[in-house]
């Protein structure tokens, strides 16, 4: 071979370049670690007061979801992460039971406001100082649960996720249930 003729392409296993494999086992190695005291099994009782004032349980959500399973959305105001994923928890609260937990974003006022000028309409319980995410725990946000109608956490991550994967795990634990 002259050495200036290309190498050869080296060979791909499983259809993928070795930095793409490489990537996607970081990526859910990282995934794995940052849930690693993410609450599994069983979702405990959770309740208190939602940004308008009212009171609200996990188990009146579920029940008043008809048996579908929720998204238990936690986020914080001051997460540019969680503010990319606005319309993705909007979008998905038109289709599926959700239920968000805003971590030390203020008392119930200052939820509502920022809710109000985000222009949010989905209910989010207020966690003035972390104490219900901590119990979960959530060490950072946005995290998130999917809990069946038998408060089973069938599935839970923190960071970015997308929309599509939201729902494709929202109708696994569907339709699996």
């Amino acid at each position: 071979m002259n050495a200036l003729e290309p190498a050869p392409p080296s060979r791909r296993r499983f259809g993928l370049p070795v930095e793409i494999w490489v990537f996607l086992i970081a990526f859910v190695a990282l995934q794995l670690w940052q849930g690693r005291e993410m609450q599994a099994g069983s979702m405990p009782p959770i309740a208190g007061q939602l940004a308008d004032g009212r009171p609200v349980s996990l188990d009146a959500v579920l029940h008043e979801a008809g048996g579908k399973p929720l998204l238990l959305y936690v986020w914080s105001s001051t997460c540019p992460i969680c503010r990319a994923q606005e319309g993705t928890i909007a979008g998905i609260a038109e289709d599926w039971p959700v239920l968000t937990l805003a971590m030390q974003s203020g008392n119930a006022e200052a939820v509502a406001k920022f809710m109000q000028e985000h222009g949010l309409a989905y209910p989010a319980l207020v966690d003035t100082r972390g104490e219900i995410a901590w119990s979960l725990g959530v060490r950072a946000t946005p995290a998130w649960f999917v809990v069946d109608r038998r408060r089973a956490i069938r599935f839970s991550g923190m960071g970015y996720t997308t929309g599509w994967g939201l729902r494709a795990r929202l109708w696994w634990a569907q339709a699996f249930a």
